[in-house]
């Protein structure tokens, strides 16, 4: 079907509808999900009480992953695909944890200014063409609360020479080239972030795989 001009457009998980119910399954036999998510978590240090957003929360994991580990911190989940979500609603029914489910674009979110401490995506921006990163990450530093974290995990620049073939064979696939570039930091930079930084990198057999962190100063002006 083709696309209109001004059609709002995500890719679904696994880039096809018809594959969503194999997401989890595929994920967890091909990536270190499990360690990536646990690891985005403990940078995050999320407290009790804090409001948390998982930007492209897919099918739930990593939103249900720290409402166990922090029972108290009010997370949300977003994603604009709804097949996804209803998996997740079921995931959370059984893992019987408490989270707020809602459908919506990450470069559009239906949230007022300062509304979140923390904000964590995992393997999403990838997803999202050059234009829609920008986007998406303006509206994470307008959701954010001053001095509020940004907290990502993703496809990231290659450093040893067996990584970047990775990449070299990466950077094809949907909006990739971004990250695989190294452009991730310089458009949270854009967006509005003063402080943002690579903080580790993990390699998989899909390639580099980095945490990247923002924060959002507090407007003393």
């Amino acid at each position: 079907m083709n696309q209109k001009p001004n059609e709002k457009r995500y890719i679904p998980a696994l880039s096809f509808r018809w594959l969503t119910p194999l997401y989890d399954p595929l994920v967890k036999w091909t990536m270190p999900e499990q360690s990536l998510k646990r690891r985005l978590i403990e940078r995050a240090n999320i407290q009790p009480s804090q409001r948390v957003l998982d930007l492209g929360c897919g099918t739930g994991t990593l939103a249900i992953m720290i409402k166990q580990a922090v029972p108290k911190a009010v997370v949300t989940g977003l994603d604009a695909d709804e097949e996804v979500l209803s998996i997740a609603k079921s995931k959370a029914h059984q893992a019987n944890v408490d989270i707020v489910w809602d459908n919506g674009l990450a470069y559009e979110l239906p949230y007022p200014d300062n509304s979140f401490d923390t904000v964590v995506s995992s393997l999403v921006t990838h997803h999202l063409t050059g234009a829609d990163k920008i986007r998406a990450f303006k509206e994470v530093h307008r959701v954010l609360r001053p001095m509020g974290y940004l907290h990502i995990v993703d496809f990231g620049r290659p450093i040893r020479i067996a990584t970047r073939l990775q990449a070299s064979f990466l950077k094809n696939f949907e909006q990739v080239a971004d990250n695989i570039a190294g452009r991730i930091v310089p458009m949270l930079v854009e967006a509005g972030f003063k402080s943002a930084k690579e903080t580790e990198k993990v390699n998989t057999i899909f390639g580099p795989v980095w945490f990247y962190e923002a924060y959002k100063f507090r407007d003393v002006s």
